[in-house]
């Protein structure tokens, strides 16, 4: 009985969050701004049955050229998404799986940081007020940015470990927080930078408050950097050989998406997208719930610190939280505009607006002190109770409205992952992945099926197609020379029967000169020095984890 006590909340928690996620169970799927989603899980089983791991390239992107995309866009959601369609299950289905546990695990994380600082009904509350905010409906239902919301997921883990090193200093939260750091990296990147200055700082001021923990706290951030080194080093150093770096400026250049002060309160909701200006084709409101709630929760905390109600750290915690909130908040107006223009990396976030994620966070957290503050003063459980059960279903019955699907449309698995799709469909949507100057296709014609025979004559007796990589036997009556379809990027080598052979990138694949006769040739994916140099590092790190284990065992 006192195991289910123990549990309640986590159920209550769950069965309330359902709510967020009830178009999922809907039959088809519905229209999302990155429709990319599918795609990806099907590109990332496919590799990893090929057996490449970790995931760098997929095979049919990029007008069927192939790109390296899991260098560079965060895989973490896409390699449960793919363990999922493994299993077997139908690969639509592992893709709303893997929607649906991101959303969902979100209120838990929250759960468990809030708990730990204003026990468990602000825990419930915080929990709920983070699962229902707006911007994250609007991340699911309308943007689709499904690394953004997993990413969402771990931000409170991190805090909630670092308050736990802090205060116990046990190796098992040094663990999780490093591993939850890395999860945050691997989800997605830009979230990962956008949080990590509030994490260092909360970090400081914990080590501020206990000089000991300080070592602990400076592992757990090394050891998720080394974890999570396999994809953020490479993705760090070779970048330019993609093009990514064209989606900053133009129809993306933040100067042009900074919030109006005016939404933040109230915005039309929509499908749309975002432009210049106060009026957008989508909403950027923080919730009048949630800023409402906030301020109440401050009031009431201010009164409790005046009757000495409540530990002096919880209201360092909590004006830390505040100032975090007012600055996120401001990050996301024009008045930040010098930030942006001083600090030139953060160009890539391309969205001002993005820092609503953080805005998300921080007033759920701070929204949760209500109770804390209102049991310190009062002391009436059941009162407290009611008020608890009445506050979440009004979260609950407000902004569930906003977790909504467009429209729902009548498509299987097929419909995401037959070649059209793939090769030309997805592509034109996603190709930043590409090399720069690449020559894409503007019909589907274009797409090609196999190698081209530039000069002489080739005949193809045979050939493999892989993810990684591309066998072709071949007869050539004389000296000739072919493109092969795959975009150039330095992990492709060549053999030539078996013995290191030289190609030439060119905007349309790769050229090789072939000798006459009967061949084999086989191009293959080989991990850069690079990224075999981020592999050691994550398994290095992994290796003082397993130690770190062992050696805390033996103690015991």
């Amino acid at each position: 009985m006192k195991q289910l006590k123990h549990f309640l909340p986590i159920i209550f928690i769950f069965l309330l969050s359902l709510v967020s996620v009830i178009p999922f169970f809907h039959p088809g799927f519905f229209p999302i701004h990155d429709n990319t989603q599918v795609q990806r899980v099907f590109e990332m089983t496919k590799s990893l049955k090929g057996g490449m791991f970790p995931v760098r390239w997929v095979g049919d992107l990029g007008f069927g050229y192939g790109y390296p995309i899991f260098n560079f866009y965060a895989p973490l959601a896409y390699y449960l998404g793919s363990f999922f369609n493994i299993l077997g299950l139908d690969i639509l289905f592992s893709t709303k799986l893997m929607m649906v546990l991101g959303i969902i695990s979100s209120g838990f994380s929250m759960y468990f940081l809030a708990k730990e600082i204003w026990g468990k009904s602000g825990g419930i509350i915080s929990a709920l007020l983070y699962v229902f905010i707006p911007y994250h409906a609007i991340d699911i239902y309308v943007r689709g940015d499904v690394a953004e919301f997993w990413a969402y997921a771990f931000i409170p883990l991190i805090f909630y470990c670092l308050l736990k090193i802090h205060k116990t200093g046990k190796f098992r939260f040094i663990a999780i927080g490093a591993l939850s750091y890395a999860a945050l990296i691997v989800s997605h990147n830009l979230t990962a930078l956008m949080a990590t200055p509030f994490i260092f700082i909360f970090a400081g001021l914990l080590f501020l408050g206990n000089k000991k923990t300080g070592k602990n706290l400076l592992i757990t951030i090394i050891l998720g950097l080394l974890f999570s080194a396999f994809y953020w080093l490479p993705a760090l150093l070779e970048i330019n050989y993609t093009n990514v770096m064209s989606q900053i400026g133009g129809g993306a250049d933040y100067k042009d998406h900074f919030v109006c002060l005016s939404q933040l309160w109230t915005s039309p909701w929509g499908f749309g997208g975002s432009v210049k200006g106060c009026v957008d084709g989508l909403s950027f409101m923080i919730g009048k719930m949630h800023i409402l709630l906030s301020l109440v929760s401050i009031i009431f905390f201010g009164l409790a610190w005046y009757l000495k109600k409540i530990e002096k750290k919880k209201g360092y915690l909590l004006i830390y939280f505040f100032i975090a909130l007012l600055f996120s908040v401001f990050m996301t107006l024009d008045y930040s505009k010098f930030i942006w223009d001083f600090i030139k990396p953060m160009a890539l976030f391309q969205y001002p607006w993005r820092f609503l994620l953080m805005v998300a966070f921080f007033i759920s957290l701070i929204s949760g002190s209500i109770f804390y503050s209102f049991q310190a003063i009062f002391k009436n459980k059941g009162i407290s109770l009611l008020i608890l059960i009445a506050a979440s279903l009004i979260i609950v019955i407000f902004n569930g409205k906003y977790f909504m699907a467009q429209k729902y449309l009548s498509v299987s698995s097929s419909d995401f992952t037959n070649n059209y799709f793939l090769k030309f469909k997805t592509s034109q949507i996603s190709s930043e992945y590409m090399p720069k100057n690449f020559s894409k296709p503007k019909e589907y014609s274009g797409v090609p099926e196999g190698i081209t025979t530039v000069d002489g004559k080739v005949t193809v007796v045979n050939q493999s197609i892989r993810a990684g990589e591309y066998m072709i036997n071949y007869i050539a009556d004389s000296a000739s020379k072919i493109i092969v379809p795959i975009a150039y990027f330095p992990a492709w080598r060549v053999k030539l029967d078996g013995k290191s052979y030289s190609y030439q990138p060119e905007n349309n694949g790769l050229l090789v000169d072939l000798p006459n006769g009967s061949h084999l040739l086989d191009f293959y994916f080989k991990e850069t020095g690079v990224e075999l140099l981020s592999d050691i590092l994550s398994l290095s790190g992994i290796f003082v984890l397993v130690i770190g284990i062992i050696l805390k065992k033996k103690a015991l």
